[in-house]
């Protein structure tokens, strides 16, 4: 099915998939020759066995410690299967630290190289300033001489003169040279003299060295020993301690969620009790004004007073003859209206007819 999704996919994703897989081969790749690199270097009883090649008895102890070493692999694969995160973490540390270490390294070498190019620039600029000593003083001796007198005897004998000076000081230099060198020689044969005597004591010794590494050897198998019976019993202690902190976390859980409720009851009840005192408030303006209006009710009430009968009827015949008079009135009006159409329509035809005339 896989075969078929990726036939069917276009030419640029598949080149696209291809460039992912091949950074990701490549990373894994880094990653399995960074952890070959350090199981080589972790792998255990490696310098006893490269010390022990060395000696006449070292096959048989060879095959012993190999036997004991394999016997360890097996049974260290029935506990370790892969590696963890925390680990994988370790082991970039490491790298990235030797790494680190190497650039430093690499750094100082660069430097001392850097400083033996430079002497020997200085020391090859030396040289170059006494070859152009030589060159003009040459010239300056001898070509001007013989260009200005050719075939002269002068000439000449200065440069035989020049030239068995060069020569003298020629043989000078190669015997100091080859002084140095016989120096050096017996300073050479000197030291291999020391170093066989050195050697012959590190024989002598190497039986014992032998025997103190295999003594150590069986020390250092007891504490694995040790520290393979604490890390079991570390497990056994932390599978117990992560059971305690399951169960607290639960607990913690359990409160957290009764703290999230009980929050959300806080804030709605919060809520609640400020829409309550806004209430409170309005009610509380509104019986201030329903106070004002009754106290100017009850002011309006105790000044109140019933007027007498007859005012009262003398007020309402007074209201009726007003009304009488304002009906007359209302009549004389629309009288006088009805008259001054009259007259409006007689000035209207006299005006007609004397613009006709």
């Amino acid at each position: 099915m896989a075969e078929r999704g990726l036939a069917v996919l276009p030419l640029p994703q598949l080149r696209a998939r291809l460039r992912e897989a091949r950074d990701a081969n490549a990373l894994l790749q880094t990653e399995v020759e960074m952890f070959e690199k350090w199981y080589r270097k972790m792998e255990p009883c490696s310098l006893s066995l490269q010390l022990l090649s060395e000696t006449h008895d070292a096959p048989l102890v060879l095959t012993q410690m190999r036997g004991r070493y394999k016997s360890k692999l097996h049974g260290a694969t029935d506990y370790f299967v892969g590696l963890i995160v925390e680990q994988k973490c370790e082991l970039a540390e490491r790298e990235l630290t030797e790494m680190k270490n190497e650039i430093q390294r690499m750094k100082e070498d660069s430097k001392q190289t850097l400083q033996n190019l430079e002497a020997v620039i200085e020391e090859a600029d030396v040289w170059w300033a006494d070859i152009k000593k030589a060159i003009s003083d040459f010239e300056k001796d001898i070509i001007s001489t013989t260009s200005s007198k050719k075939g002269s005897i002068i000439a000449s004998e200065k440069l035989l003169r020049y030239m068995e000076k060069k020569n003298r000081q020629r043989d000078l230099l190669r015997e100091k040279l080859c002084l140095k060198n016989y120096l050096l020689k017996c300073y050479k044969k000197k030291l291999q003299q020391q170093l066989r005597q050195k050697e012959q004591i590190g024989e002598t010794f190497h039986e014992v060295r032998l025997q103190q590494m295999q003594v150590r050897n069986a020390q250092y198998q007891e504490k694995i020993a040790e520290k393979n019976e604490e890390l079991l019993q570390l497990k056994i202690t932390s599978g117990k301690t992560i059971q305690v902190l399951n169960f607290y976390r639960r607990k913690l859980q359990d409160a957290m969620e009764t703290s999230t409720s009980l929050m959300k009851d806080i804030s709605q009840r919060k809520e609640l009790l400020e829409k309550i005192e806004r209430e409170a408030a309005l009610v509380e303006e509104q019986r201030a004004e329903a106070e004002s209006v009754n106290r100017q009710l009850q002011k309006q009430l105790s000044d109140y007073s019933i007027p007498p009968v007859l005012s009262y009827v003398q007020k309402k015949t007074a209201v009726t003859d007003l009304e009488n008079r304002l009906k007359a009135w209302e009549r004389k009006v629309a009288v006088a209206e009805m008259s001054l159409q009259s007259y409006c329509r007689a000035w209207n035809q006299v005006k007609m007819s004397g613009n006709q005339h």
